[in-house]
């Protein structure tokens, strides 16, 4: 069985800094993208940022502030979260090969 399990999220003040980790089990996902996506209140799911071995994409929204990394051999994958604004707000959610996790919230306050 599949399961993603995200961590991290939590209540921070903007300019602040996060570190969320999700972590894969079931299933070697060494040769999949991995990503993260977030949706904020009374907004769409959009997509954050994702992984294959070294290449990375990013929302424009998040670049130079955001960056992902991975550990294939904790088939894990983390998103380190600088300056955070209040627009980031919301519940962020580890994908992989149309798996979901669960989300982990983030809040940043004024």
């Amino acid at each position: 069985q599949v399961q993603l399990v995200e961590s991290g999220g939590g209540l921070v003040q903007a300019g602040g800094s996060l570190r969320l980790s999700c972590v894969a089990s079931g299933r070697d996902f060494t040769w999949s993208e991995m990503g993260w996506y977030r949706q904020a209140p009374w907004k769409e799911r959009e997509f954050v940022a994702s992984i294959k071995f070294d290449s990375t994409n990013y929302a424009n929204s998040v670049k130079g502030r955001f960056t992902i990394s991975r550990d294939l051999i904790k088939n894990a994958v983390y998103l380190q979260m600088n300056t955070l604004r209040l627009e980031d707000t919301a519940i962020y959610y580890c994908q992989t090969s149309g798996y979901w996790g669960q989300g982990t919230q983030v809040t940043v306050s004024s």
